[in-house]
């Protein structure tokens, strides 16, 4: 039950994110006066539909996108030219052809194509930049309010003996092996470290430091146990730790292997918890995202490659492989059915929260790539077509005529069929080889 709560909760998220991208199209287009005969969310048949006005309101039964009706998005061609033949020239003219039919008579100033370009670039804009708002908004209300997960004073893990570093995952300790200092002190898992060598301790950060100061020598610690304090005394040793970056990376040298350096070592891990950050650390990871997104949208080609390799084939799904509408339900449903220690209600709602900012961020990007029928390949017509004004105003020539963008509808179409074939992969191989989280 919790994994099909998670599964709904994303599916709302994700149909109230579309339905606010499509507003964000929608309010500019119509304080520009152009007339929005259909505001839809969801592709297919209609399941429910009412007119408010001139506008059509409704929800179709694919929950994979939205869309709103724009009158007029393509100019009709120039009457002094003469109709190429041709099937493209006949796409190309069918598009003109049924743009004009939506525009009713006497109303051609309406139309979309007649905006400035400014306009359209407001209009065209809206939607992507929603997306982004509501990233950065869900990922405020998180750091903010829920925190980000962060390591604590209290101890998660207290070695039993100090194994090398280049020891396999998982090797246990031998008879040969040197006890581990805070196991040999009496220090227990669930203790909170609150004073260590006569300094009071109110972070992991500053309790590391601490120790990594300190091999060597025998040093006072105070630990909170159960409401009681606790004094011991640790001898940190001296041995090769693998030296992190600001984020807890492991730093690789130019040869490729991990740097390490000598600091005192304790023997013991830190507990995971939410903790508040400042405001001022949304925008950067904003930025971090954005700079991911914009990675993965680079790669696109080989990504699909790849799922296609480990979709048809033995090969298995990097963690960090792109996913689908089925890939993103089923990080949904993971998160809210997980059973681990410490995975609280707060843990599931924050982390329900960035999955759906980073699909938003993943929206702003995606409807930002310069082709059509995406959002960017109407910002670079509307680009297009300033340009060419501004050169024309420039000269003192005559105002050109609204971008011909109907000649991209080939290229349009087969956009869309690439996008189609790249969503049904992804959702068999979600499928058939998913990624997990947990």
């Amino acid at each position: 039950m919790s994994y099909l709560v998670g599964v709904l909760v994303m599916v709302v998220g994700v149909l109230v994110s579309i339905g606010l991208h499509e507003l964000g199209h929608m309010v500019p287009a119509k304080r520009f006066g152009v007339r929005v005969s259909q505001y839809m969310v969801g592709f297919g048949p209609t399941l429910w539909s009412r007119t408010r006005g001139e506008t059509e309101y409704g929800i179709k039964a694919i929950p994979l996108g939205g869309y709103v009706r724009l009158v007029g998005m393509y100019p009709p061609g120039d009457p002094r030219k003469e109709r190429r033949a041709g099937r493209v020239a006949e796409l190309v003219q069918s598009a003109r052809d049924a743009s004009a039919e939506e525009i009713h008579p006497g109303e051609e100033h309406r139309a979309f194509y007649n905006l400035s370009a400014p306009k359209k670039l407001v209009v065209m804009l809206g939607g992507p930049l929603v997306n982004l708002v509501i990233a950065v908004v869900l990922v405020s209300v998180v750091v903010v309010g829920f925190g980000t997960l962060g390591p604590t004073t209290t101890l998660g893990t207290v070695a039993q003996c100090v194994l090398p570093l280049d020891a396999p995952e998982g090797a246990t300790c031998t008879d040969s092996d040197e006890a581990a200092p805070a196991a040999a002190a009496g220090l227990l898992p669930g203790d909170t470290i609150v004073e260590f060598d006569g300094e009071r301790v109110g972070s992991w950060d500053e309790l590391a430091t601490l120790i990594s100061l300190s091999g060597g020598r025998p040093t006072d610690v105070v630990v909170d146990r159960g409401g009681d304090a606790v004094e011991s005394v640790v001898t940190p040793v001296v041995t090769d730790r693998p030296v992190l970056d600001g984020t807890g990376v492991v730093v690789v040298g130019p040869d490729g292997e991990p740097r390490t350096r000598q600091i005192g070592y304790l023997g013991i891990g830190p507990t995971q918890e939410l903790q508040p950050q400042s405001i001022t650390v949304v925008p950067g990871m904003i930025g971090e995202r954005l700079e991911a997104t914009a990675v993965a949208i680079a790669t696109l080609p080989q990504r699909m490659a790849d799922v296609a390799e480990a979709a048809f084939g033995d090969a298995e799904r990097d963690e960090t492989s792109i996913v689908g509408v089925v890939g993103v339900g089923r990080f949904a449903g993971e998160i809210t059915s997980a059973e681990i220690d410490g995975y609280g209600t707060d843990l599931m709602a924050a982390d329900l929260l960035m999955l759906l900012a980073g699909l938003n961020v993943a929206l702003f990007g995606f409807n930002m790539i310069p082709l059509l029928p995406l959002d960017g390949g109407h910002v670079v017509g509307a680009l297009y077509e300033g340009s060419r004004r501004s050169i024309a105003r420039a000269r003192g020539l005559p105002r050109p005529s609204p971008a011909d963008t109907a000649r991209m509808m080939p290229l349009a179409y087969g956009v869309f069929v690439v996008l189609a074939a790249m969503g049904a992969l992804l959702i068999y191989a979600d499928i058939v080889k998913p990624v997990r989280l947990m």
